[in-house]
């Protein structure tokens, strides 16, 4: 799809923890259109743009959702949320990326997020269940703290009413109370520990993972360890920081786990 620029009316600004706001659009049915996986660029001025993932699949009502991340200490995120709170319309320019959801694969999907990349997997999540409710799905949320999953409510209700889904709470610091629930598993630690701990073979998956390049190459190195295909892992990072080889051979990972 070839990117477009157009104004969106803003209609909600929600304020879903003290660090994460959330914020829906209105615009042109037939100009919101994009894929289940795709992000937009929203203008903070004459020659700012700021990539947000899209949060919703397109379901053709002109609405778009998406989770922005406050850091106080960052002025372009200050400016964001004041841009955001104060104004009436906004300025966005989409679709972008490549790391979609594959509508014609029907293999387990393996989602791995960290803080607001589970904005990504939300709108892939949306988009495979209304297509292949049957398909199973994996989703690994990653965070500091319990807190910091911040719809944390939303996989748990998929988990409950989806038998083909399996929500994992991954946390560095242990919760209180303890995770619990239907098809929802807890693990402690960074994320890339606790899939190395938590999975066996992932060679017949499509895997998504959303998050900061290092998280996401941490992740592929174990997940190659484990069977990963080369052609079935997506990820905007991919793009955006690009490495050679993208998926590690085991031979070279063992290589490297003895120097």
């Amino acid at each position: 799809m070839t990117p477009r620029t157009l104004t969106c009316q803003v209609t909600v600004v929600e304020d879903l923890t003290p660090d994460v706001f959330r914020v829906r659009l209105e615009g042109r049915t037939e100009a919101m259109v994009h894929a289940p996986g795709q992000y937009l660029e929203l203008a903070l001025d004459d020659d700012t743009w700021v990539p947000f993932s899209i949060a919703n699949a397109y379901d053709g009502d002109g609405s778009l959702e998406l989770h922005i991340q406050h850091w106080p200490q960052r002025e372009n995120s200050e400016r964001m949320r004041d841009l955001v709170k104060e104004a009436h319309h906004l300025t966005l320019r989409l679709p972008g990326g490549d790391c979609v959801l594959d509508s014609d694969s029907r293999r387990p999907l393996l989602l791995i997020a960290a803080g607001t990349g589970f904005a990504q997997m939300k709108a892939i999540i949306e988009a495979s269940l209304h297509e292949a409710p049957e398909r199973p799905i994996a989703l690994w949320w990653a965070a500091r703290e319990r807190r910091d999953l911040y719809l944390e409510s939303l996989p748990r209700e998929w988990a409950a009413a989806h038998p083909a889904f399996h929500f994992h709470v991954v946390t560095e610091v242990v919760p209180e109370p303890p995770v619990t629930g239907e098809r929802v598993s807890y693990h402690r630690g960074r994320i890339d520990q606790a899939l190395a701990a938590g999975l066996e073979d992932v060679s017949g998956c499509d895997v998504y993972l959303s998050g900061s390049p290092g998280m996401v190459y941490a992740c592929v190195d174990v997940l190659a360890s484990l069977a990963l295909s080369p052609s079935r892992v997506f990820s905007d990072v991919f793009a955006y920081a690009p490495r050679t080889p993208l998926v590690p051979t085991v031979g070279s990972l063992r290589r490297e786990s003895r120097s």
